[in-house]
């Protein structure tokens, strides 16, 4: 085991004491997974969403975190997908492209944000993201709520897909943008979400329905939020590749740019994604204070 040293992991700081305490939990308990072991770190250190909840994703991984860097020896894994291999969505006919649908979005709407729950609605999500999306569907970090976009008067036709989620660690136009200091961010980071995967079905061609998903999710999201996790968050974020877009749709719906990433990930503090193409950085505020409400302590 390598020389412990202090750690923060989305917006917990870990001192070396308790790196320590990790340390002598795991030892002992190999005969567990990894889930129930998060589960157990979380419930010593207290570690919970505003609802309660433990921080068993997020702990989860961190323990992922610690072990690459050779802190701990966590059990093995249970039989599925080596790590770092692109999660593998099973393709049905659902999934396959349909007759284009067209028109004024007017002509659609009043639109409606489903919230993705049932396993059926899951994997018919994970589908079309993996199959439309330039992404594809990998697991987000932490937090996430799903959508599927819908029209009141087009019963059982899916438009679109959504998905926000945790927001970024560390950015710094973002962060000099909302005007905090690190402390200040590590402590209210989770009232900002990540509108994490957007997308319109590649056979849906309806003139500012992006935008107009766009406006529809910015008054839903914050009610969602609260009711799935216990706090509203103040402001939505996304990253935009301006290799293949403009972000026309976000520019359309009033968010606002207000910088370039350096591409790397959510989590690369060792700069090992260097190489991966910057995005360009869009805000949306969800309150006329969320300044006051993100540099609160």
């Amino acid at each position: 085991m390598q020389g412990i040293s202090s750690e923060t992991f989305c917006g917990r700081m870990f001192s070396k004491e308790e790196i320590a305490e990790i340390c002598d939990i795991i030892g002992p308990c190999h005969g567990i997974s990894r889930t129930e072991l998060a589960n157990t770190v979380c419930e010593l250190f207290d570690w919970k969403r505003p609802n309660g909840r433990l921080k068993t994703v997020e702990c989860r991984q961190f323990l992922e975190y610690l072990e690459s860097k050779g802190v701990i020896d966590l059990p093995g894994r249970k039989k599925g997908r080596p790590k770092g291999v692109k999660t593998k969505v099973r393709r049905t006919d659902k999934g396959k492209a349909q007759e284009i649908i067209s028109g004024k979005v007017k002509e659609f709407s009043p639109l409606v944000l489903s919230v993705v729950g049932s396993k059926e609605q899951r994997d018919l999500w994970y589908e079309y993201v993996d199959r439309y999306h330039y992404l594809g569907y990998q697991l987000p970090f932490g937090a996430q709520l799903r959508y599927f976009v819908e029209s009141t008067k087009r019963a059982n036709k899916v438009l679109g897909c959504l998905q926000f989620s945790s927001s970024a660690w560390k950015m710094a136009p973002r962060d000099r943008w909302i005007g905090w200091n690190d402390v200040q961010r590590e402590h209210n980071l989770q009232k900002i979400v990540n509108n994490s995967r957007f997308l319109i079905l590649p056979w849906v061609k309806i003139k500012n329905l992006a935008s107009s998903v766009l406006s529809l999710a910015s008054r839903m999201v914050p009610d969602d939020w609260e009711r799935c996790y216990g706090y509203r968050p103040v402001l939505l974020e996304t990253l935009v590749d301006s290799r293949r877009f403009r972000g026309s749709c976000y520019k359309a719906a009033n968010w606002i740019h207000v910088g370039t990433s350096t591409g790397r990930g959510r989590m690369d503090r060792e700069h090992k994604g260097q190489g991966i193409s910057p995005k360009e950085i869009y805000m949306y505020p969800l309150t006329a204070r969320f300044r006051q409400e993100l540099v609160a302590l």
